[in-house]
């Protein structure tokens, strides 16, 4: 490859926040004390908590207002509490919950066979769209799956025995 010099000021946008003048930070960053009169604002109520929130434990309270679609149940409800006994800056947390997705994801399908309705697996994972426009990709992803499907009926088989 060969080296060639970049004129930046030929790139749109280029340096856009180099000029003081253009930079929107600056009355924020020259206020004085007596500016800020105007920004004080009281905490909104605490909106009722009639089921289990978890909230990371490097806040001392829930917020004020949380999201209540789903509350924690079944084994991922399990892993989220595990979840949020650690930190947001550790693995402990977010591997947890990204398990914990998975989990509920299978358990959901099982909620659906009890109630006596069969989930459109391939619609609802948009296996369509994926088929028409990266139909390697999905073939490979079901060729794994189905390589470890068939690894874990044979570990556990093997292990019955």
């Amino acid at each position: 490859m060969e080296n060639k010099r970049i004129d930046y000021n030929t790139i749109n946008g280029w340096g856009i926040d180099a000029d003081p003048k253009n930079d929107p930070t600056y009355p924020m960053r020259k206020r004085s004390n007596e500016t800020h009169e105007g920004y004080n604002w009281e905490r909104p109520p605490q909106q009722p908590i009639d089921m289990e929130v978890l909230h990371s434990i490097e806040r001392p309270n829930v917020t004020a207002v949380f999201g209540t679609s789903m509350p924690p149940k079944g084994l991922s409800g399990q892993l989220r509490r595990l979840a949020f006994k650690y930190g947001e800056g550790r693995f402990a947390h977010w591997l947890p919950l990204i398990l914990a997705d998975r989990v509920d994801e299978v358990e959901g399908i099982i909620d659906d066979l009890k109630q006596g309705h069969v989930p459109n697996i391939f619609a609802e994972k948009g296996m369509k769209a994926e088929w028409k426009y990266n139909r390697k990709g999905l073939l490979e992803k079901m060729a794994v799956m189905a390589a470890v499907t068939t690894a874990a009926v044979l570990l556990l088989r093997r292990k019955a025995d």
